[in-house]
């Protein structure tokens, strides 16, 4: 039987960082087993379901390189397929109708509370003739649960998993306006869709329950369930909104390289030996859920933030070159020129062994991206005395008569001038470094100076010691 998996998310808002890992493994689980990953949108709630989030969660799995096969698939455009299986149910006394006000329902909720039981509907339409219905009440299609015994799953991740059947109520499939619920829609669809594996946050346990009793109530045969656990935050805590960024979108504007969060992502409940950094086609190659383990994953910003280091380090220079232009371009003004792009290409080497995302990377690059007199940092400020700027007005016809423009010669001739000074060489190069970059800290002063060419070199002293 060949693998199927889905991705199945509510279009409500972002791609969450749990529900990118969800995605991931489905992905991983299908690719390996030279399988089908699909995804299907769960927007039936037409209230919440917005074509923003519908276009954040896909350009959030693109941004990953998490590739689906065929149409994206609306689960809302099989409302009257839903709602023919609940008929279907119906029609073999396995459903029922119940009449319930929206009042009665709030006082059996109020009576539950009150009396510290637990929230459930009380079933007092499950055997009752609808003869009695009162009139004008439209009525919703209930689920004829199990009261006794248990209901079993077998569980890739969590094992053999049980709950009593007394302790699930009797769920409406069918809404009294026709439309279905979610636990019916999702049965259905990944029925329909021939969906073999379930791969999906532990916090969907409860509803595997339900969805097992529908399943066998129908006669389909039950997908493979494997729910994994939610994703902590460094303090143990489930990951929220104080532990910081939780959209993809908000990952991908700090900096992060998508290959370096997918291989943080792998990580979080899944190993394979001591194995960190873990390639896409290596990935492939090694994962199962086997490997996934029953306890909670922490994230964790910094091995996040040292592993993006290390894609960095590895990653194509005219690539880094591309993804850092439009930062630069808000930062700098104005777009970086092909003669400022050309730098940035011959420094990135250098550049990219002293950041850890994107940003960093654009910040130290900025320099690079602009042309004539640099804003100075205020370190930069204080390095660039009245004493510095007549040493480097001194220095700037020594660098003039450099004939090979390359980190050598120009090492060679400032060591010499820092001699003829009786000054140390830090005494000219730390000017030398905040008048050419505006800042205190670069790559190799003698290197930058090679990269920025002796035109813009001497153009930025000038503007200096003027």
């Amino acid at each position: 039987m060949a693998v199927v998996t889905r991705f199945a998310p509510s279009p409500t808002g972002f791609l969450h960082i749990g529900g990118a890992r969800t995605a991931l493994f489905n992905w991983l689980f299908a690719r390996h087993h030279g399988g089908r990953f699909l995804l299907r949108l769960e927007d039936t709630d037409r209230r919440r379901s917005t074509p923003e989030a519908i276009a954040a969660i896909i350009d959030g799995l693109e941004w990953l390189g998490l590739d689906w096969d065929g149409d994206v698939i609306h689960q809302s455009r099989h409302a009257e397929r839903h709602a023919e299986v609940a008929r279907r149910l119906l029609a073999e006394g396995k459903t029922y109708h119940c009449f319930c006000t929206p009042e009665e329902l709030a006082e059996m909720r109020q009576a539950a509370r009150a009396a510290g039981r637990p929230v459930r509907y009380d079933g007092r339409w499950r055997d009752r003739d609808p003869s009695q219905a009162p009139p004008g009440v439209p009525p919703v299609i209930r689920f004829k649960a199990p009261h006794e015994g248990e209901t079993v799953i077998p569980d890739k991740v969590q094992g053999e998993v049980r709950v009593a059947n007394e302790q699930l109520d009797d769920m409406v499939l069918l809404r009294a306006d026709g439309t279905p619920t979610y636990m019916l829609a999702v049965v259905v669809d990944d029925h329909d869709m021939e969906i073999t594996h379930v791969i999906r946050g532990d916090d969907h346990l409860t509803n595997a329950f339900r969805q097992a009793q529908l399943y066998r109530a129908l006669g389909w045969p039950m997908p493979t369930f494997a729910h994994i656990p939610l994703i902590h935050g460094p303090d143990g805590a489930k990951l929220s909104k104080r532990h910081g960024a939780l959209g993809v979108d908000a990952y991908r504007e700090r900096g992060y390289l998508p290959e370096a969060l997918r291989n943080h992502l792998l990580r979080l409940g899944w190993a394979h030996g001591d194995d960190e950094i873990i390639g896409t086609e290596q990935a492939i190659q090694w994962f199962d859920i086997d490997g996934v383990g029953r306890s909670p994953a922490r994230f964790d910003f910094a091995k996040l933030d040292s592993l993006n280091g290390r894609y960095l380090r590895q990653a194509d220079d005219n690539r880094l070159v591309e993804l850092i232009t439009p930062r630069l371009a808000e930062m700098v003004g104005q777009a970086p020129g092909e003669r400022e792009k050309e730098r940035l290409l011959r420094g990135m080497t250098e550049l990219k062994q002293r950041a850890k995302t994107l940003v960093e990377l654009a910040e130290n690059a900025a320099f690079y991206a602009r042309s004539g007199l640099l804003p100075l940092s205020e370190k930069a400020k204080e390095t660039l005395t009245a004493e510095a700027r007549g040493r480097l007005a001194r220095l700037k016809p020594r660098l003039e008569a450099v004939e090979a423009w390359a980190p050598e010669p120009l090492e060679r001739a400032v060591r010499a001038f820092a001699e003829a000074e009786k000054v140390k060489l830090g005494q000219v190069a730390q000017p030398l470094r905040a008048a050419l970059t505006g800042a205190t800290v670069s790559p190799g002063i003698f290197g930058v100076m090679a990269v920025l060419g002796r035109e813009e070199t001497l153009a930025r002293l000038s503007g200096i010691v003027i």
